[in-house]
Formats: structure tokens, sequence, C-alpha cells
């Protein structure tokens, strides 16, 4: 029998103690079998199913989902205790501090006139911090296992601050002509195509940002709008007691302007 105590309500240290049960002897086999590396892809996932909650507005779903948020943390930082490298309080040790530093504003002598130069003072602190003297390394330090979408605004948003931008969207506008027209001609002369799609997505990504939109978040309407649309085809082809599937592509591009017509009637 391990040594618990069963609680009506528990806290932060009690999640820790479950974690320690969990991966110790007499624990759980799974949990004792994972590394970093084997529940990576879960981390992923579930800091997805926070941002989630908050598009829901959901309070209730929101903590659950940043409680499991916080397992991942703590799990992670047990391995690393177990390893002898750090502990959760060492990581919060580490947040503090970086906190501290990068708040001159609020817990030094340092004035500032708004948010904007907060945020410039952050970035001056970290540079610093980090010993990123190039704009090559500062770019270079861009998480790669960011979504592309947002790694590509967030070097472009870099890029800008030292100077390197478009003044206004319509020269990223004509960078996209550019761009596609090229993917064209590889496409059509047997070039690199695959290089030739980055740069259009890349350029593509400079023009949402010029814009003030969220590339992820544009593409992910533009996707749920995709299959709202063929939802109304399907919709439509099932009236006339047909079905998608061995329709002609003329057929089906016909049924899809009568849904795009429905959805501008709604």
């Amino acid at each position: 029998m391990i040594d618990f105590e069963y609680k009506s309500n528990y806290d932060v240290d009690d999640l820790r103690r479950i974690v320690k049960i969990l991966r110790g002897e007499g624990g759980c086999p799974w949990d004792r079998e994972q590394t970093h590396e084997s529940i990576r892809r879960e981390f992923i996932e579930e800091v997805y199913e926070v941002v989630e909650a908050i598009d829901e507005q959901s309070p209730e779903h929101l903590r659950e989902e940043l409680g499991d948020v916080l397992l991942q943390v703590v799990f992670h930082a047990d391995m690393e205790e177990d390893a002898g490298h750090f502990d959760l309080d060492a990581v919060a040790d580490g947040v503090c501090k970086k906190l501290i530093l990068r708040h001159p504003h609020v817990f030094g002598d340092t004035a500032v006139s708004g948010s904007g130069e907060v945020l410039q003072n952050w970035d001056k602190i970290k540079k610093a911090e980090k010993h990123r003297d190039t704009l090559s390394a500062d770019l270079d330090a861009v998480a790669k296992s960011l979504p592309a979408l947002w790694r590509a605004e967030k070097i472009q948003k870099k890029a800008g601050k030292a100077g390197f931008d478009w003044e206004e969207a319509e020269g990223a506008l004509d960078k996209i002509d550019e761009e596609a027209r090229e993917l064209r001609r590889a496409v059509q002369e047997g070039g690199d195509a695959a290089e030739e799609l980055g740069d259009l997505l890349f350029s593509c990504v400079n023009v949402s940002r010029h814009l003030k939109l969220d590339p992820e978040t544009v593409l992910r309407r533009a996707s749920d709008k995709f299959v709202e649309r063929i939802s109304r085809m399907e919709a439509l082809a099932a009236g006339r007691g047909e079905a998608l599937e061995g329709m002609s592509l003329s057929e089906m591009d016909k049924l899809w302007d009568q849904a795009k017509a429905q959805e501008k009637s709604v």
C-alpha cells in the first residue's frame, strides 16, 4: 500500500508527490518507462488543447488543460531530478530570476513610457543574456520546433526590428506575385518547386504580418471554411440523391459555387 494522504483538495506539492509515486518503485509501469523524447508530442498536444480552451472562452476547460500542461512540466522536471540535474524548484528559480531581470521598470529604477518600451527593453536584455550579438544569431535562435508559419513570422519580425522590412503591405504583396511567377516557372520547366513554394509561403506570411493578422489563425479559418463548404456540397448532392464520390471535377465545381453562394446568403 502506498504512503499517500487522500484529500478533498490538492495543490502543486501534492502533484509533485503523485508524480514521484507514479515514477517510483511500485508505481505505474508506463510512467516509469517514459523519457523526455517519448512524451515530447504529448507536451505539444497539451499546449494546443490549452489554446483550444482559450478560443472556446471556457474557464472550466482552460483549468483542466492548464492542469495537463502543469503535469507535463512536473513530469519532465521529476525525470531531471532523478538524473541529478535539476528539480522543479530550480525551474521556478530560473524563471523568477528571468522575470526580475527583464522587468527593471518594476524591480529596478528603469523608467518606461509604456508597453512598447517594455518590449524593447525585454529584447535588449534577452539578447545580452544569450550573447546574441548579430542579427543572424538572433534569427537562428527562433525555435525550429515552432509551427512553420509562426517561425517564419517571428523571424520576419526580428528582421523588421533591424530595419530589413517592407515599409508597407504593398511591397510584400508585390513579392507574392513575384514568387508565384517563379513557382509557376519551376513547375513548368522542372525547377526546384519545393524551394519556390517555400518562398511563396514565406512571402504570404510577410503579408499577414503587415496586415497584423496571425497566419496560423488565418490558415486555420480557411481550413475550417473548406470543411464547412464540402459539407454543404455533400448536402446539396444528397438532396439530388447523389454523392460527391464519382462526380466529375466540373460537377463538383458547380456544387462548390452553389455552396459558396449559400454561405454569402446566410
